[in-house]
């Protein structure tokens, strides 16, 4: 055992017993950071407008802060862009983490010098309490690999900007930065596949032991090493033992990378956000991921179903409930205010608080009024790759199709195999099987004869990547949305 895997031992130990505190303390951990963060803010431009001097209860806090979107924020966020300070938190932020919408264009998050922390800190505490719980720390003596984004920043208004992976590159402990890959000049590459071929080459020789990616960049990555050396993951790289991954659901792609790797290895479960760094798999028995409810954000949390009503409920940590879909809000000492990410988690322990993922807010299909979620469609595919073990996924998107030219409407489901199923028409069935199971409204759609069951669409090989290549977004943090209400990506693949 070398010297960096040993030292880790102890710190892992503290880490995972800090956290052990806070876990059995939660509500007051959460309303702690809600006083501190409004008094913190009390004299900015925000909190001025808001009367943060006047709030005590949190009570007092809905009555006075509104929900927002980033529409809701932009207009403080300009000032910030103009020059001014104290706008949302105090002095300026040290980053603009930027990051497109889907209505706002181009969105400049603020990270400060007080928020930063939450986001390197985080990440380095999901490896420490790997370690601890265990006792594997053998991958910090060889080499580490994070695919990411960009490191090479601009500068909006004095302050520098860029992607929160690229960010977060600057901030890898020094102990860390000997094993890294790649290098810097090869992080910098911009165009995807270029950078690709150029991260191979610099780690193909070398004893890769950790890889860290979003789960289809990561596989665009062995297939490219497969495709030059004919070997599995694992003859490529023997000491390769943990992959750590974010920002998708890693069940469709599961299969195929571990087909792709050559055998199981530990995996940990990331679920970071530019806005903050969420929650992270704390235990690999359980479901879920441990929400991180002492660093430096007070959740909110809106039933999701009143998401979109003009007072829907909101609710503070202690009282949320087991299995329902909330949209998640923030409030933090990056200055965001009430604001939505967008996201939707669901509680699958209230001791300690751990969710998962359920969807996005604005990411649904209700073109006939049957609200089909992201978390359903993930699960009528897995029952569906379950029944028909022979599938390898690379991946899908589900569009509706109102006005066919023959017949009743349907949703469209666009899947790239790798292996198609043996009877493609019995997959179909299965699908349509578990979405009518799960969604009463597409049930009585489908019952009534308004819509027909679901139609695949099998699309060529790489459909996807040329379609995030076409629209500027291959690699890095991007990923394709799992369903839409329109069809503006799916004509388009």
């Amino acid at each position: 055992m070398g010297i960096k895997s040993s030292l880790s031992k102890p710190l892992a130990a503290f880490t995972a017993n800090r956290q052990e505190k806070w876990k059995s303390n939660a509500e007051a951990v959460q309303e702690k950071w809600r006083k501190n963060i409004v008094k913190s803010a009390s004299n900015t431009v925000f909190g001025k407008d808001h009367k943060f001097t006047e709030i005590e209860s949190y009570m007092d806090f809905k009555q006075a802060v509104p929900v927002n979107d980033y529409e809701g924020l932009k207009p403080y966020v300009e000032k910030i862009i103009a020059g001014e300070s104290d706008v949302l938190w105090k002095g300026k932020p040290l980053y603009f983490a930027k990051t497109s919408g889907t209505t706002s264009g181009i969105k400049y998050i603020p990270i400060t010098t007080d928020s930063i922390h939450n986001h390197i800190g985080s990440a380095k505490n999901a490896l420490l309490n790997y370690i601890h719980e265990t006792g594997k720390s053998k991958f910090l003596d060889h080499k580490l690999i994070f695919l990411s984004g960009s490191p090479v920043m601009s500068k909006t208004a004095g302050i520098h900007t860029g992607r929160l992976s690229g960010i977060s590159n600057h901030h890898v402990p020094g102990y860390l930065k000997t094993n890294q890959l790649p290098s810097y000049e090869t992080n910098c590459i911009e165009d995807w596949e270029e950078k690709l071929d150029a991260i191979i080459d610099e780690t193909i020789t070398q004893p890769m032991s950790l890889i860290s990616g979003i789960p289809p960049w990561v596989q665009m990555y062995f297939d490219k090493i497969n495709a030059r050396t004919g070997k599995q993951i694992k003859d490529v790289f023997p000491e390769f033992d943990l992959f750590v991954y974010g920002g998708v659901n890693f069940e469709p792609y599961k299969a195929k990378l571990f087909e792709s790797i050559g055998k199981k290895i530990d995996s940990i479960e990331l679920y970071p956000a530019s806005e903050g760094f969420i929650a992270y798999q704390d235990k690999f028995e359980s479901e879920g991921l441990l929400m991180l409810l002492d660093s430096g954000i007070f959740y909110e949390f809106i039933p999701a179903e009143e998401y979109f009503d003009e007072n829907p409920t909101r609710l503070s940590i202690g009282e949320v409930e087991l299995n329902k879909n909330y949209a998640l809000i923030i409030n933090s000492n990056a200055g965001l205010w009430g604001y939505s990410i967008g996201d939707t988690v669901k509680f699958v322990s209230l001791d300690p608080y751990r969710i998962i993922v359920s969807g996005r807010i604005k990411h649904f299909i209700s073109a006939f009024g049957e609200h089909v979620i992201g978390e359903e469609i993930e699960k009528a595919m897995k029952y569906a790759c379950e029944r028909h073990p022979e599938v390898s996924l690379v991946e899908y998107t589900v569009a509706p199709m109102v006005a066919p030219a023959d017949g009743l409407p349907y949703h469209e489901w666009l899947i790239e195999f790798e292996q198609e199923p043996n009877d493609l028409v019995s997959f179909a069935k299965d699908l349509d099987k578990k979405l009518v199971e799960l969604n009463t409204y597409y049930k009585d759609l489908i019952v009534g004869s308004i819509l027909k069951p679901l139609v695949i669409k099998v699309l060529k090989r790489n459909a996807f990547i040329d379609y995030m290549k076409s629209i500027g977004k291959l690699g890095g943090q991007n990923k394709v949305p799992r369903l839409s209400n329109d069809r503006n990506i799916a004509d388009k693949i």
